[in-house]
């Protein structure tokens, strides 16, 4: 860039080669694709998705067979919420939670629980039966019958163990499952 002409006057302005002994070092050339691109291209990662990649383990959270197991319970839950009425039969269910008001046949269910905003009329055969709201019609607890404080059941009612909770009110025709014959002569 700087170079001496020969009248050595119009090079760098107020220097001489030799003076003050500070010498600048060469300069590199510039690159045709420019100063800052990199020489080569950086290496490809290849991706392998049959390498299994391991989980985290994060305490608190369940994994993902145990989500698995949890989600097929979960996912026969049936919730029905306030301000929902429901008629019908309802099959396939394990759990049904009333919130809200039902009028239906629950049949061969694990549980039903019976919200204090809810209500039940028709007819249930469960394992258990959790009841804080009101339950008009047939029931049939095959395990045990649980009427909570200020609970109402009120029609026919087959339990296998009753809890009825001070404020929880039962009417109608009750009788406790005895024996496996109670059971057959129930399912006919």
């Amino acid at each position: 860039m700087f170079r001496k002409n020969d009248k050595g006057d119009k090079g760098n302005p107020g220097t001489k080669d030799g003076e003050d002994g500070i010498s600048a070092p060469p300069l590199k050339p510039f690159s045709r694709h420019g100063s800052h691109s990199p020489t080569k291209p950086p290496a490809k990662t290849a991706f392998h998705p049959d390498v299994p990649r391991r989980t985290p383990d994060i305490p608190g959270t369940l994994h993902r067979t145990e989500r698995s197991c949890l989600g097929d319970v979960e996912s026969k839950r049936l919730t029905v919420g306030r301000d929902i009425c429901l008629s019908g039969e309802i099959t396939s269910c394990d759990k049904l939670v009333v919130e809200g008001r039902v009028e239906a046949a629950l049949n061969d269910a694990r549980a039903i629980d019976v919200a204090p905003s809810g209500l039940f009329k028709g007819k249930a055969t469960v394992e258990e039966a959790d009841i804080s709201g009101r339950y008009e019609g047939e029931l049939i607890a095959r395990d045990r019958l649980i009427v909570r404080d200020g609970g109402y059941v009120n029609g026919s009612v087959r339990y296998g163990r009753i809890i009825i909770e001070s404020g929880g009110h039962v009417s109608g025709d009750m009788q406790a499952l005895d024996t496996a014959a109670d059971e057959d002569d129930i399912k006919e």
